[in-house]
């Protein structure tokens, strides 16, 4: 990258995706290059095809920086905060929207600080125990549908559609607004998946092993999470059995 050495910009960082922010280094006030120089080595940032240029650290934007991106129809932008921060949240910003995504059926919970995603056959309980865990003070993220997306080589990141938010569907009682009931704690806006809890019937004399010997996971995205499987039987007690899992 080109370096612009005046009193206000001294240099140029990539922000993900080629974005360019202008960052300050020093104000001694010292005469810089002469504007020519400046406008050149400004052409030469915006030849280069960025998708954006910002201005950061509450800089003025220089008329050769205009000139440069008028002429090449670069958009720019400017900041008033520092360029390390406007870096990290295009980062977190661009890695939600460009990241890996996929959706999944199942009750995607807060327990405990931990995103749980339930799973399970139709009719296995999924809908009545996250009923119950949000009773006990946990938050629903999702119902029905979740979308995850991997932001970081090893996190994925659940939400819901907006048009499902709040809403929990219980058979024989339908939709439910969890916000309405429970308050606006008993919802969440999005968690960090963690853990799979499968739920399924216990089969007629088929024993469920007491002691897994080996650990299970289950690969979503490219990532391999935690995944435990909890039989559905009359008498026991699903919400308890989840808080010990987490």
């Amino acid at each position: 990258m080109p370096t612009v050495q005046t009193s206000l910009v001294t240099s140029t960082s990539s922000t993900p995706n080629g974005f360019k922010s202008l960052v300050r280094r020093n104000r001694n006030g010292r005469c810089g290059p002469a504007p020519s120089a400046v406008q050149s080595v400004f052409e030469d940032l915006c030849q280069a095809a960025p998708p954006a240029i910002i201005v950061a650290d509450n800089l003025p934007v220089l008329d050769e920086l205009r000139d440069a991106c008028e002429k090449t129809g670069t958009p720019l932008f400017s900041s008033t905060h520092s360029c390390s921060v406007v870096i990290d949240q295009l980062r977190h910003y661009l890695a939600r929207k460009l990241g890996t995504s996929t959706n999944l059926h199942g009750v995607f919970m807060d327990v405990l600080g931990m995103g749980v995603m339930i799973t399970g056959d139709s009719g296995s309980g999924k809908s009545e125990l996250a009923l119950e865990l949000i009773s006990r003070g946990h938050g629903l993220v999702a119902d029905d549908v979740v979308e995850l997306t991997r932001v970081a080589p090893n996190v994925i990141f659940g939400s819901c559609p907006g048009i499902l938010r709040d809403f929990l569907e219980v058979r024989g009682l339908g939709l439910l607004n969890i916000r309405t009931i429970f308050g606006e704690t008993a919802s969440r806006r999005k968690m960090r998946l963690k853990l799979i809890v499968h739920l399924h019937r216990q089969q007629p004399g088929v024993d469920t092993p007491r002691l897994p010997f080996e650990a299970q996971t289950q690969e979503v995205l490219g990532v391999n999470i935690r995944k435990v499987n909890i039989p559905v039987a009359a008498g026991r007690n699903l919400a308890v059995l989840l808080e010990a899992a987490v």
